[in-house]
């Protein structure tokens, strides 16, 4: 390369162009300017990405532990109460009344489905009086139907369709009830792990923050370097180390964690479908129904590390905040501030 040629290079470099911006000002000036940006970038970056993070590892949390299990409960009580309503006209239609253990197969369905709405009110917000209410109700008529009862037909007939109209009857029985209450419960699980408009908006300015602090660490190390013949400031390095892994581990954690979270949504969805499947076996759906919930709670489970990033966010961005401060600080002390 000629001399003209390389004079030409480095006359039109990155480096000449920032030198160039930056002679108009004092050395002392520049440094000051850019330790007052660096703060405040800084400061907003970590704040955005602080309340993201939050956000999201909030919506993982609730999640686990209100909306998945309630629609979980809700699919098991559902199928529980049609089940036990399933056994109880079984033993009735073959005149198994009377018999020892003919009575138990319903009866632990109903006390399962009792104890699932009671795990779901202690979980959840959700008023379940008037359900816990109705399957009270239902339990004891299906109990007079199929053993108080059992030496006259017509008191027995009419206790039991009294307990099906408990069950299925349109909009106020137990079963509708608990669909209309698994939908809604469902609803809120897709609107947990939907990030709102704020939320992608602190997402943004987080990372636009992040490659401006990026941008002006550079820009500091540059006029340390050119202009006070210093070596490399291991706190601005560190910091733009900080910066690079702030900018990538927790938005890569939070995008994973949002695809975990939309697989888990998806699995609650198909619990309900086949809870409200009637043509399949109640047998095979509770079946269904357990395996998948199972296999909901290892994958929510398997989520915890969101909060070891979380933590290890915070502390991030409270270094990201202390060490440009702190490197540029005790450079401005010891070759100005001290000299007044």
């Amino acid at each position: 390369m000629t001399p003209r040629r390389d004079a030409a290079r480095h006359r039109y470099s990155p480096a000449a162009f920032w030198r160039g911006v930056l002679s108009r000002w004092r050395t002392r000036r520049v440094l000051e300017v850019h330790l007052l940006v660096l703060f405040l970038l800084t400061a907003v970056a970590s704040t955005a990405l602080f309340l993201s993070c939050r956000q999201a590892q909030r919506g993982a949390e609730e999640l686990a532990s209100r909306e998945a299990p309630a629609v979980q409960g809700l699919a098991a009580a559902r199928l529980a109460a049609l089940r036990a309503d399933e056994e109880a006209h079984t033993v009735v239609s073959m005149n198994l009344i009377g018999i020892a253990g003919s009575g138990e197969t319903y009866r632990s369905q109903l006390l399962a489905a009792d104890q699932g709405l009671s795990r779901i009110a202690d979980r959840t917000d959700l008023d379940l009086g008037t359900v816990k209410g109705l399957l009270d109700t239902y339990s004891t008529s299906l109990g007079l139907g199929t053993s108080l009862y059992r030496d006259q037909p017509l008191m027995r007939e009419q206790k039991l369709k009294e307990a099906d109209s408990l069950l299925t009857r349109e909009a106020v029985g137990l079963v509708p009830r608990l669909g209309q209450l698994q939908r809604e419960q469902l609803e809120h699980a897709e609107a947990t792990v939907t990030p709102g408009p704020w939320q992608r908006a602190g997402w943004w300015l987080a990372e636009i923050a992040l490659v401006m602090v990026a941008l002006t660490l550079f820009s500091a190390l540059f006029v340390l370097r050119d202009r006070c013949g210093r070596d490399w400031n291991p706190y601005l390095l560190a910091a733009l180390v900080l910066t690079v892994l702030l900018a990538v581990v927790p938005l890569m954690t939070a995008r994973s964690t949002a695809d975990d979270l939309d697989a888990v949504v998806r699995a609650l969805q198909q619990i309900t479908a086949v809870s409200w499947d009637g043509d399949m076996e109640l047998t095979e759906a509770q079946r269904h129904v357990t395996e998948r919930s199972e296999r909901v709670r290892e994958e929510l489970d398997g989520g915890v590390w969101t909060g070891q990033v979380y933590r290890g966010a915070f502390v991030g961005g409270l270094l990201v905040i202390v060490l440009p401060a702190l490197g540029l600080g005790l450079r401005l002390d010891n070759d100005y501030w001290r000299r007044r």
